[in-house]
């Protein structure tokens, strides 16, 4: 992607990673552009929110029809933009779509008024809690997963009665383009608005008005997101990138770990926000394991050319992070047993699997986003989970064991962790999806990710006089004391010894 200077008015030229030929125009859009842009969603708020939960997911559920109808038109764009293989893209048309019409489908049983128990002291009410859309949501969205991981907050929002204003990557504005063109049609309204434009357009987003913003980026630039939300008090969810790892006990099925440690660190070309990056490999088979990621990522060849198994690198400056990751790993003392820092091209990386790296090394602490492994022998899965823990990212992880899988997945902090698969909780779309730590906080997805984009309501009816009239200013010191004798023996538990 870049800027074209000659232009009268600043346009995006976007370029295709796999071929170096310009795929799109597309123009920048103003802080006055991204303002108005926002008022027109607030005017089409006003009957979308407004709308039966019936009728919106009818609506939605034509746009997820025709995504289908086309699913293949979207995967050459999404190809052409980041150039990734097409089963990594047409994947990930599948998750986007189980992901909107799980929104759809869902929104009125979750966001529906449900009854709350009063309690005792306050039986002569009836409590309800009932969930209402937020007015306009922003969404700005990475380039790695250009269709998937903004639908997550789209899809959600929209299906909860928000319109939504989406800033797609600099790197990929015709996907967004694309997606907000279909809704229209399948729609019949623009509730889904999009802005081009690189970082000041989505700073300007950010300043906007919106009533949440949902942004998936790396650490640095979520903390840029939220200072400039802070400023008119607009909340946020954030996802910010994650240091996967992949722990492998004892009694795992070595070679299904290794399948799933290799499409989990290479898919996308490695650049998955929970892509598998680290590898903790109980000893008694570390060795087998090695050799079967060894074997089975050995055979794979990245390129831009259509039979390629793993894409080129999408952004430009990510190659030199890969780079630096490897080549300092090598220099204090880890070996490649796949690969090595000649794999590393100017925009196609080889896969690379890496053992013996220090845990300090950066190519275990820092979100590497390329097609490398790295695998490390532990003692026991208490050191794994030690190991897995001791990072300031923490989004997703996957386990192998046929034991201890759901013991193990507790232990780690993590939002999200796979038993005997890898990244299973991406491809169930009534699961929540988030992190913690530097991996940000908020959730999309389920019913977590219906509620994010809404504010719940309480109300409380009365439905009949209370026998004790606390909350009134006739109340006397007797029904003060009854009030007292009642709080006193609700509350109070028998008489225990104590030893």
């Amino acid at each position: 992607m870049r800027i074209d200077p000659d232009q009268q008015a600043p346009e995006l030229t976007v370029v295709s990673p796999a071929t170096g030929e310009v795929v799109g125009r597309h123009p920048v859009a103003t802080e006055a552009e991204v303002r108005e842009a926002v008022a027109r969603a607030r005017e089409l708020f006003a009957r979308w929110g407004a709308m039966d939960h019936r009728v919106r997911r009818d609506l939605l559920l034509d746009w997820c029809a025709l995504l289908a109808d086309r699913m293949d038109e979207l995967v050459d764009l999404v190809r052409a933009e980041t150039g990734k293989v097409r089963g990594d893209a047409v994947l990930e048309m599948g998750l986007a779509l189980e992901a909107l019409s799980w929104a759809a489908r869902h929104a009125r049983k979750v966001l529906g008024p449900r009854r709350v128990r009063p309690g005792a002291v306050a039986s002569y009410l009836a409590g309800t809690v009932e969930y209402h859309p937020l007015g306009v949501v922003g969404v700005i969205g990475p380039w790695n997963y250009p269709v998937l991981t903004p639908m997550g907050s789209i899809a959600y929002a929209l299906a909860a009665g928000n319109t939504v204003v989406f800033k797609p990557s600099e790197l990929t504005p015709g996907v967004g383009r694309w997606l907000a063109d279909t809704c229209t049609e399948a729609v019949g309204r623009p509730v889904l608005q999009v802005v081009t434009g690189e970082g000041p357009t989505g700073a300007a987003l950010c300043r906007a008005g919106v009533d949440k913003l949902a942004f998936t980026g790396s650490p640095a630039t979520a903390r840029r997101v939220m200072a400039a939300c802070a400023e008119t008090l607009t909340p946020v969810v954030i996802e910010g990138g994650g240091k996967d790892a992949l722990l492998v006990d004892e009694d795992a099925d070595v070679a299904t770990a290794a399948d799933a440690a290799v499409f989990g660190g290479m898919t996308n070309a490695g650049q998955t926000c929970i892509g598998i990056e680290r590898v903790y490999a109980h000893e008694k088979v570390y060795d087998a394991l090695v050799a079967e990621i060894r074997q089975r990522a050995g055979r794979l060849v990245a390129g831009g050319d259509p039979g390629a198994d793993v894409g080129p690198i999408t952004l430009p400056r990510q190659v030199g992070i890969i780079r630096e990751h490897v080549r300092e790993a090598l220099a204090r003392g880890a070996t490649a047993v796949v690969g090595g820092l000649e794999s590393v091209g100017e925009r196609v990386v080889q896969p690379i699997v890496l053992v013996d790296v220090p845990p300090d090394a950066r190519a275990m602490t820092h979100e590497t986003f390329g097609p490398v492994l790295a695998v490390s022998r532990v003692s026991s899965m208490e050191e794994a989970v030690r190991l897995a823990n001791a990072t300031a990212y923490g989004l997703g992880s996957a386990v192998f064991s046929r034991r201890r899988g759901t013991e193990l997945a507790r232990a780690l902090r993590t939002g999200m962790t796979s038993v005997n698969n890898v990244a299973g909780f991406a491809g169930i779309p009534g699961l929540p999806f988030g992190g913690v730590g530097d991996s940000g906080f908020g959730r999309i997805h389920g019913a977590d990710g219906l509620r994010e984009f809404s504010y719940a309501k309480a109300i409380a009816t009365q439905r009949f006089r209370p026998p004790i009239a606390m909350a009134s200013v006739d109340r006397t010191e007797a029904d003060v004391d009854r009030f007292a004798r009642v709080v006193r023996l609700v509350h109070r538990r028998p008489w225990r010894r104590r030893s």
